[in-house]
């Protein structure tokens, strides 16, 4: 091959490598099976063969404007796209087309922006119909004159699928019937028109070779197909974003497809809100989509009873009745997007594998869900306003046991309440078995009780609660009868200085030691004694309170003695009532002889708290102490009393 042939391929492979335009505004996109034979064509013997003996392009002129009048496309060509095609051009191109016919091998054609009118549209039609075109498309298409009847010749075609987009009519007068009648009769397995505001489609005139209709986005309504029985080989249907209503009328637009598989009924106005009304659908139906519709709780009433994949999700459904018809082949169910407060359980799928129940408004699965639901595989349940409770933990629970088939555990299951666990991911929640467990929970609170109240009980009865209940009472009783009787003399006026408690078996000491060297010599001290200053006809308890709150101070003699003794601990306690009710310090104890703590009861806790906390006089054996410790007793009891006359030994008010 000489320089110049090798320049001048390299050019045109260069040109044909995406498009040639043609006709001033026609573009022309063919596969690279053309380049290849293209290059083919071109001999690297060394021959001098002109250009004008390429089979792929004939030029009658104008090369250098690289317009080209018409097109020759050689017979290995499988795909052709062809754009701007117009009343001008139609005939040239009716001319391209005519050059495939049966046996061709170009199976693939695709029109974008088609502007021509009704007889030059179906002349296009009618040449594609009887070429070896098997997949004809034609996108953004204008229909600028009147519509009439055309007798389209079907016979004799290759055809297989025709799909049509954006198609616009501006003839608002003509026959609806003359413009569908063409397309309801095509005898082809395959007719999407989408895109194309379509307010109707006739039923095909005979038993049609459709196995898929797709009309996607157009304005069909209820009518579509009502009573048409010659779509008995109809296998897929596309009604998506329509305008379809009643989903009764849906079913009873199926009931004759014989052969259908998989309908399309997503996006549109679809509700169903009467019980009695039967629904009737293809025995055949086994897919079903019926989602982004207006349907509630009804729905599960109107379904086919073969169906195996059901898709529901974007509507108004709160609940699965659990009085629906069985749907025992059901396999796959999606139910996002709703308005579920529950999983739903398995009663009416007996056959479910495959559950979505995303974005509804479940707070608490249910923890049955995957023991009434055995042969789920997969539950995709995320995106739901979980609360993090104890119930959820159950579910949590059953998930890991399930073997892992929540889709999109863990980064879609998320706590939604309460507020403190927002945002807390499902599998960082934990509560505790007795949180959790309500038996266990019952169990534990009556055993805590149990002890609780044995402690008591043993404290009571160890630390002598009842006594002081008692004397408590017995104290509360004779203030409320000395208010109620002398109500005028409730300001206590002090007689004694000290008001002396004391076991009867240290009697001697307090007679002989303790009253003459207190009462006698200088200071007057006086003294409440109770053989001398109790009153006769009151009781022992109520002379005990007068005594001490007549007092300024109680001395009390401590011996071994005085702990084996009733009264004294009586005396003791109303002594230490005083001194934390009045707040006054006015108690004095003097050890004569020393206490073993052993030996002291239990209930005498008051005593050895005195004991430990304040200060106490200790009789000495030394004759020559003891002068210090009456001069510190008279410090300690010093005060100046204006005492009643005849009462200075005598008895108390």
């Amino acid at each position: 091959m000489t320089e110049n042939m090798r320049s001048l391929r390299n050019f045109f492979l260069y040109k044909c490598l995406f498009t040639l335009t043609f006709w001033n505004h026609v573009s022309l996109s063919v596969e690279n099976e053309l380049f290849t034979s293209v290059s083919n064509n071109f001999p690297d013997d060394g021959s001098d063969k002109k250009i004008k003996s390429l089979p792929l392009l004939y030029t009658k002129g104008h090369q250098s404007k690289a317009n080209f009048d018409w097109v020759v496309i050689q017979n290995t060509t499988e795909s052709l796209s062809l754009s701007e095609i117009t009343n001008d051009n139609v005939k040239k191109l009716v001319v391209l087309l005519s050059n495939f016919r049966r046996g061709s091998r170009l199976q693939n054609l695709t029109l974008t922006n088609v502007s021509v009118d009704w007889n030059a549209l179906m002349e296009i039609f009618q040449t594609v119909w009887h070429s070896s075109i098997e997949y004809f498309s034609i996108n953004s298409v204008t229909q600028l004159s009147n519509i009439e009847r055309y007798d389209f010749d079907y016979s004799g075609t290759a055809m297989k699928a025709l799909t049509m987009t954006k198609v616009l009519i501006t003839d608002l007068y003509f026959s609806q019937d003359v413009l569908y009648i063409i397309f309801a009769d095509m005898n082809i397995e395959a007719l999407t028109i989408a895109e194309s505001e379509m307010i109707h489609m006739l039923c095909p005139s005979s038993n049609s070779p459709f196995r898929y209709l797709n009309f996607l986005k157009n304005d069909l309504t209820d009518i579509l197909f009502q009573k048409c029985d010659k779509l008995i080989q109809l296998e897929t249907l596309i009604l998506q974003k329509n305008k379809f209503e009643s989903l009764p009328k849906v079913s009873s637009m199926t009931s004759s497809m014989k052969s259908l598989k998989y309908l399309d009924m997503s996006n549109n106005l679809l509700r169903h809100d009467a019980a009695d009304v039967q629904c009737q659908w293809a025995e055949s139906l086994t897919e079903l989509d019926l989602s982004s519709n207006q349907l509630t709780d009804a729905v599960f009433e109107c379904l086919p009873v073969n169906i195996k994949k059901l898709y529901l999700q974007n509507n108004q459904i709160t609940s699965v009745p659990k009085e629906m018809s069985e749907l025992k082949s059901l396999e796959e169910l999606n139910l996002a997007l709703n308005r579920l407060t529950d999983l739903p359980g398995c009663g009416g799928f007996t056959s479910l594998e495959f559950l979505n129940v995303e974005t509804n408004s479940i707070l608490t699965p249910s923890a049955d869900f995957f023991q009434s639901c055995p042969r789920v595989r997969e539950l995709q349940a995320g995106r739901n306003p979980f609360k993090c409770s104890c119930e959820l933990q159950d579910f949590i629970r059953l998930e890991r046991q399930s073997g892992g088939k929540l889709f999109g555990w863990p980064a879609a299951y998320v706590c939604e309440y309460p507020e403190d666990l927002q945002g807390t991911q499902l599998k960082d929640f934990h509560l505790s078995e007795l949180a959790c467990n309500t038996t266990l929970l019952l169990v534990t609170a009556l055993l805590l009780t149990l002890v609780l109240v044995a402690v008591v009980a043993f404290l009571c009865i160890y630390l002598d609660v009842p006594w002081y209940v008692r004397m408590t009472w017995q104290w509360t009783q004779t203030k409320r009868r000395a208010w109620h009787n002398h109500p005028e003399e409730q300001e206590t006026i002090l007689q004694f200085h000290a008001f002396i408690s004391y076991s009867e078996r240290d009697s001697l000491w307090v007679k002989n030691e303790l009253i003459p060297n207190l009462e006698k010599g200088e200071g007057c001290v006086q003294l409440c004694q109770h053989e001398r200053n109790f009153v006769p006809g009151k009781s022992i308890v109520e002379n005990i309170i007068n005594c001490i709150e007549k007092s300024y101070k109680s001395i009390f003699v401590l011996s071994p003695n005085f702990v084996q003794s009733e009264w004294c601990h009586y005396e003791l306690y109303f002594a230490h009532h005083k001194l934390f009710s009045e707040n006054s310090n006015s108690l004095i104890l003097i050890l004569l002889e020393p206490i073993p703590p052993y030996i002291i009861p239990a209930r005498y806790h008051k005593l050895k708290a005195l004991m430990a906390k304040r200060t106490y006089l200790e009789w000495p054996k030394e004759r020559s102490k003891r002068a210090l410790f009456w001069a510190n007793l008279r410090a300690a009891i010093s005060i100046n009393l204006t005492v009643p006359d005849g009462q200075r030994h005598g008895e108390i008010d």
